[in-house]
């Protein structure tokens, strides 16, 4: 992150600050090249609208997510406790996530073993820095015209109710937002959720991500919006799979493109 300007907590604490917000980055955004493209378009944007922000850097491990969904509750509670003795000796009040499933972890199971914090996901940051008019979204550019639809993830959508802070960004688009058959309260899942995205398939008649494929396509977008760095790996090989031109792209992705950042 150095190219980015962006500092570690323990870098911020040797000058006696602390930061407004803490950057959970997650395993996906720190790991994967596809998802690392989206944690640098979230600080992007961050610096632009002028928060002042921190990473923990190597100090982050894990949330234990896929290792609780996955039936090994050991491991879970390892982990969690690590991170938590990390996140209060740095006096960690408020974090945002690019990753549901580290904003569900972090904000609904952390609280049980001593870890209270206030969590975001980005699409709320996103929406309230649009509300506020820090974050101004430019007219025409790259989707003018274009069709968007945006898939519902599990852990943002179901699990904690979020649904209309990601469709409020992608309203300020000069586009027309389209919606899937089963969207909302009833969207389907990419098919990486429960852990799945870290072990074999069981054998069936057909993947889920290629039944949400079918989806996509039947909307007629030509760009998918997503806010998992999960989803957006098996929206994308199921798309690839059909060799269907529409594009899959994070939240973050798209403003810091609309808005040249």
């Amino acid at each position: 992150m150095t190219e980015l300007n962006i500092p570690t907590m323990a870098e911020l604490l040797a000058k006696e600050k602390e930061p407004e917000i803490l950057f959970w980055v997650g395993c996906a955004g720190s790991f994967d090249d596809r998802a690392k493209k989206i944690t640098k378009d979230f600080c992007k944007i961050l610096n632009a609208v002028g928060i002042e922000f921190a990473i923990l850097g190597q100090e982050e491990a894990c949330t234990g997510d896929p290792a609780r969904r996955a039936g090994n509750e050991f491991l879970f509670q390892m982990m969690a406790l690590q991170n938590i003795t990390t996140l209060n000796g740095y006096n960690i009040k408020k974090i945002v996530t690019t990753c549901p499933h580290c904003f569900n972890t972090l904000k609904n199971e952390y609280p049980e073993l001593g870890g209270n914090y206030e969590v975001v996901h980005h699409s709320q940051l996103l929406q309230e820095l649009i509300d506020s008019g820090k974050l101004k979204m430019q007219g025409g550019g790259t989707f003018k015209g274009k069709k968007i639809t945006f898939h519902d993830s599990c852990y943002l959508g179901r699990a904690n109710g979020i649904y209309e802070a990601p469709r409020a960004v992608l309203q300020q688009l000069d586009a027309d937002l389209v919606e899937m058959k089963r969207c909302k309260t009833k969207g389907l899942c990419c098919g990486a959720g429960g852990a799945q995205m870290f072990k074999e398939e069981e054998k069936g008649e057909q993947r889920i991500n290629q039944l949400r494929t079918i989806d996509m396509m039947e909307s007629g977008a030509e760009v998918v919006a997503a806010a998992c760095p999960f989803c957006m790996t098996m929206l994308s090989d199921g798309l690839k799979e059909k060799e269907h031109q529409a594009e899959v792209l994070d939240l973050a992705e798209i403003i810091v493109s609309q808005n040249q950042l």
